[in-house]
């Protein structure tokens, strides 16, 4: 028993190691919670508190630990990256018209770096080259644009 009560931050330690692997097997963040909690206790050990007192100290910090940064954790991992793919990436952004654009005609812009045919979204105005558009929709090889109102218009 002197042996443990001296070396009790190992046996924190070891608990701490047997939950972190635990953890690995889990994945749903409760152990490695519970391990931080742990590794609390060990560092009171070594600082030479009493046993009750690393009891408590591992205790509170694995309810702080599952309370306050779990459910952060667990929102962050289930929270995937927006994925816009394909051509619906391109909804929205701006370019420049290359070629006139009118409702009869189609004109080109420069889009993302590449040259896209164009028609207006409004087939009733006309696009003159130089203009900043915004890409409101593509329908197969064509986007349809409407023109950026610049500020002071």
């Amino acid at each position: 028993m002197d042996w443990l009560s001296e070396h009790a931050w190992a046996a924190w330690l070891g608990v701490a190691a047997v939950l972190g692997a635990a953890e690995l097997v889990s994945l749903d963040l409760v152990l490695i919670m519970l391990a931080v909690g742990a590794l609390a206790g060990g560092v009171s050990a070594a600082l030479g508190a009493a046993v009750v007192a690393q009891i408590l100290i591992a205790g509170v910090a694995s309810i702080a630990m599952l309370a306050l940064v779990r459910p952060g954790l667990v929102a962050k991992l289930h929270q995937g990256p927006e994925l816009r793919l394909g051509h619906s990436k391109l909804v929205g952004q701006r370019a420049v018209v290359t070629q006139r654009i009118t409702g009869l005609n189609v004109g080109q812009i420069k889009l993302a770096g590449e040259t896209w045919t164009a028609a207006p979204y409004d087939e009733h105005i006309t696009i003159e080259p130089g203009a900043t558009v915004e890409v409101f929709e593509i329908r197969g090889a064509t986007a349809y644009v409407h023109p950026v109102a610049e500020l002071g218009e």
